[in-house]
Order: C-alpha cells, then sequence, then structure tokens
C-alpha cells in the first residue's frame, strides 16, 4: 500500500528523482538521440534540465511522454496517476482538480494523458492460446431513453470485451455491433488456438468457426452456465459490471470520441489487479513514454 504522505506527493525535487529512477534506473539518456553522453546542467532556471552532448538538444524528464510541455509539477501528475491507479471504479477529473489544486480542465486534460500511458500495460500480443478460453461479450454505454425525455436520446454505444479467463481483458468501443467489425476486432486480438466463448448472438457464428473451439451460452433461454461450469460468459460479465459502476457512480457520461480512453483505463486495473496500488501505479509510470498527447487532439475529439 502507498503511504499518501510520501514526499513524492508533495516534493518537486523529490518526485523529479522518482521519475529519473523510472525512466532511466539512474543513467540518463539523450529522449532525441538516445545517447548517453548527456549533463545534467545547473542553475535555478535550468534546474531539471540535461544537455546531450552528442546532439547537443537540451531535455528534461518529461521530454518524450505524456508531460511534455506541461505546466503541471511533477508531483502532482505523481498523485494523479496514483489516485487513478488505485481507484477501482475510476476518479472523476471533478475530484483529481480538487484533491491536487488543479481546474477542472487542467484535471481533464492530466487523466487523458494518463490514460494513454496506461495502455501500455495492456499488452499487444494476441490473447489466449492452445488449451486457454477467451470470452467475448458486449455491452452498451449511455442513459435510457425515458431519463432524457426533453431532448432527443443520443443512441447508446457499443462496447465490446475479450476477455482471456487466464489472463487479461481487452475492451474496446465499436461504431456497430455487426459480423464484420467484431470478426475483424476478435481474430486480430485472439490467438486462432484459442476456445471462444460467446453468447447466442448471431455476430459471433462464422467467426467461431475460425478458433479451435467455439461455444456459445443461450441467455435468452435463461442459460448462464452449464452443469461442469465450462460454458459461461461471467469472466466477461463481471469486467462490465465493474465497468458500469464506474459509469454510473463516477463518471456518469462518456462520450464517444473519448469513450475508448475510458476503456484502457478500466483494462488497465483489471490486468494489474493481481498487484499493490503502488505497484499498479508503477506500472502505468512505466508507460509515460512515446504517447504525446495534445490537448488540441484530444479536444477536437470531444467536441
Amino acid at each position: 500500500m502507498t503511504n499518501l504522505t510520501d514526499p513524492i506527493f508533495h516534493n518537486e525535487k523529490a518526485a523529479e528523482k522518482h521519475i529519473e529512477v523510472s525512466r532511466w534506473n539512474g543513467e540518463p539518456f539523450c529522449a532525441h538521440c538516445g545517447s548517453t553522453n548527456v549533463t545534467r546542467m545547473k542553475g535555478k532556471t535550468q534546474r531539471g534540465m540535461f544537455q546531450c552532448n552528442d546532439c547537443r538538444d537540451k531535455f528534461t524528464v518529461r521530454t518524450g511522454t505524456v508531460m511534455e510541455r506541461s505546466h503541471v509539477p511533477l508531483h502532482k501528475w505523481l498523485l494523479a496517476m496514483h489516485l487513478l491507479a488505485s481507484s477501482k471504479k475510476g476518479i472523476s477529473a471533478s475530484q483529481i482538480a480538487r484533491n491536487i489544486g488543479v481546474t477542472y480542465k487542467t484535471a481533464w486534460f492530466l487523466c487523458h494523458r494518463i490514460r494513454e500511458a496506461m495502455d501500455g500495460a495492456n499488452g499487444n500480443g494476441p490473447l489466449g492460446g492452445p488449451n486457454r478460453v477467451v470470452e467475448a461479450d458486449e455491452t452498451f454505454v449511455g442513459g435510457k431513453a425515458k431519463n432524457r425525455a426533453h431532448r432527443k436520446p443520443r443512441a447508446k454505444q457499443p462496447d465490446v470485451a475479450l476477455v482471456d479467463r487466464e489472463g487479461h481483458v481487452r475492451s474496446f468501443h465499436v461504431a456497430n455491433v455487426n459480423a464484420k467489425d467484431l470478426r475483424n476486432l476478435i481474430v486480430t486480438n485472439v490467438h486462432r488456438a484459442s476456445h471462444l466463448m460467446t453468447d447466442e448472438a448471431t455476430v459471433y457464428t462464422r467467426v467461431g468457426r475460425e478458433f479451435a473451439g467455439h461455444s456459445v451460452v443461450n441467455h435468452s433461454a435463461k442459460k448462464y452456465v452449464t452443469t461442469g461450469g465450462f460454458k459461461h460468459s461471467n469472466t466477461a460479465e463481471n469486467f462490465f459490471s465493474i465497468f458500469k459502476r464506474g459509469v454510473i457512480g463516477v463518471y456518469h457520461h462518456m462520450s464517444e470520441a473519448q469513450l475508448g480512453r475510458y476503456t484502457k483505463e478500466f483494462d488497465f486495473r483489471y490486468n494489474t489487479r493481481d498487484i499493490t496500488d503502488g505497484e499498479r501505479a508503477a506500472v502505468a509510470l512505466k508507460g509515460i513514454e512515446g504517447k504525446r498527447l495534445t490537448y488540441r487532439r484530444t479536444d477536437k475529439l470531444a467536441a
């Protein structure tokens, strides 16, 4: 368990040193050319800055990360990262803003950049494999039309989750739940030697033939698990239950443009569920590099 009185959450020098150790392990290298022939610059106006003796460019521990060109102090970045990593059902940007002393606009953008860093822990290789089961299921995000009587209700947004029973989850916001789109998503992210487990939706019928096995749970007939316990999609349903608690109880509304980032946040916490909050925040910190996200691009998506 992480102690929130740790100096890295309150002292800028301690935070800077912590990030340097995480990123460079005590051996700084140039963020521009990769050279280790660097010099730490001195003076109040150049604190935390390095100069590369090969390419002659200057850089800091922020350069080439999601924190680049951010004016938010590093200790506030670390505190926000820990709060987002340790909150099982998420934490709102309004709460982050109050906790770390920034505006809502700053906290909103900061949280999205942290979600970009979290995505690195969700893996790039295929889920499943020989003798492993991958469950595929979908849910829909959005309020009920009857609760929005004074304006035209917007369509609910579909979210698809692929869950390896012995490993990770990978969820995606999709434009349409149809056989073509889901087939492309599943074959790209699931090993063909896996046993695919789905409900009775016909969108899975054809793609199921491309895997080592395909089992169907007939939810419409109120069947949710076989006697032996093999046929079920409860693992995916459990993941969605946590995700929906975050939607209903914390975030309330997720824009269609940003929904994919929110799903990556819940994927990250699920995929690191067997480690402590402090270790989870450290994994997120490792993912900051090479994921620059500008406010203009984020704000344009949200418009």
